[in-house]
């Protein structure tokens, strides 16, 4: 027999958990078994999982098939139909140790595992130190989402916002550091939630502002994802005053029209995005942004996706994730009228030029600057915006590295 064989989709976290899932299953003992985490956000993502799960019941017919993540999550009869598929799992349940012991020791008595993850009140504890690059460790500190955004299945797949608590936060990046980790990234699935449930309702600045108190060996600190609209006073002063959190902030705007946003059921309008970056851009000037919007959403018009064009430049978003709209079964907006698939298409094509454009416009206003690389590999790294830099010769893996940049190449800047 030999060991499980894991295949990820979707986002940072989900690859977190299958890392995660590694440790647990290895230390159960399973064997001949293959693992698919599967994604919910878009039907794309479950047609995508269903494809995988196909390929590697041909690529391994002898092997014992179990699916879980958000997909499973919200159609675990979906998967358990599939004659491929041995196993369906939940979100809750992939992350206990019991489960895994139960596959390893007795397969089969219970061939679904899927519990209400609405009732799930805890977050997973962190299950291991230290993922991604040798160079860069990503800690989850939260997990699920309170808000109903109506093209959204995800909280149905990850439940409701839970906290891990700071202590324990601090404890696991006090370990990743002793371990040589030169940054850190915290992620969530809606990171601006946290503290929420906790104690005393902390906002996401005050753990900032604690790591960096407490863990002041640790040289950089990043937050992925988050929405402007739930940014805290304490987020903005670490914005302002801690050069260790680097100056890169992904946005989930979604879209540039107040109507579009509202359709969402968004709790920001276009004024309020403009307002942030250019807040957190007077703070921080060397503040770098990137957005997820949407292109297509239904009833978008051609005005209000010029609305979401202009966006870009207004809010001066340098990295861009388009997503051209499809229609997630068990949303509100798969049920609102639909644009056609050739506009969207078209749209999204659109957005991206402009996205290209301004990665460009931010590769050349580089060229001639100053900046600390943490080195990905001996020949890439990336500066504190998160740009990647390409070098001429070998720079120590893991390590912080002073570079003049020379130039830009496609995506990436050049360094001496």
């Amino acid at each position: 027999m030999s060991a499980p064989i894991f295949s990820n989709h979707g986002c940072r976290l989900n690859a977190y958990e299958t890392e995660a899932m590694k440790e647990l299953a290895a230390k159960a003992g399973l064997e001949g078994a293959v693992v698919i985490n599967t994604c919910a956000v878009t039907s794309e993502a479950v047609r995508k999982a269903r494809q995988d799960i196909r390929r590697l019941r041909r690529d391994n017919p002898d092997a014992r098939i179990i699916v879980t993540g958000c997909a499973a999550q919200t159609e675990p009869a979906t998967f358990s139909a599939m004659p491929e598929v041995d196993a369906v799992i939940g979100n809750t349940e992939k992350m206990q140790a019991g489960t895994w012991a139960g596959l390893a020791g007795n397969f089969g008595t219970e061939p679904v595992q899927v519990d209400d993850i609405m009732s799930v009140t805890e977050t997973a504890g962190h299950l291991i130190d230290g993922f991604g690059t040798r160079s860069r460790a990503y800690v989850q500190v939260q997990n699920g989402c309170d808000h109903r955004c109506t093209f959204c299945i995800i909280p149905y797949g990850r439940g409701n916002s839970r906290s891990v608590p700071a202590g324990v936060v601090v404890d696991q990046i006090k370990r990743l550091v002793q371990r040589g980790y030169n940054e850190v990234v915290l992620t969530g699935v809606d990171l601006t939630s946290w503290g929420a449930d906790l104690p005393g309702l902390p906002k996401l600045g005050d753990l900032v502002m604690r790591i960096l108190r407490l863990v002041p060996d640790l040289p950089r600190l990043r937050i992925s994802s988050i929405d402007s609209i739930e940014v805290d006073e304490n987020l903005m002063q670490a914005i302002a005053t801690e050069p260790r959190l680097m100056p890169h902030l992904h946005l989930s705007l979604q879209h540039g029209d107040d109507l579009i946003l509202k359709r969402m059921k968004r709790r920001h309008l276009r004024d309020d995005a403009i307002a942030f970056t250019q807040e957190a851009r007077r703070l921080r000037p060397d503040m770098t942004f990137g957005a997820d919007i949407i292109a297509g959403f239904p009833t978008e018009t051609e005005a209000h996706f010029e609305n979401s064009l202009a966006l870009v430049a207004e809010c001066d978003l340098t990295w861009l994730h388009v997503f051209p709209y499809s229609p997630r079964p068990g949303t509100p907006a798969a049920r609102m009228p639909q644009v056609n698939g050739t506009a969207i298409k078209a749209r999204a094509a659109r957005l991206r030029a402009a996205g290209d454009a301004q990665v460009a416009r931010h590769l050349a206003g580089q060229v001639g600057r100053d900046h600390a690389v943490l080195m990905e590999n001996p020949l890439m790294g990336r500066t504190e915006q998160f740009t990647e830099v390409d070098f001429a010769t070998a720079q120590p893996e893991g390590q912080i590295v002073a570079a003049h940049i020379t130039g830009a190449r496609g995506v990436r800047l050049t360094a001496a």
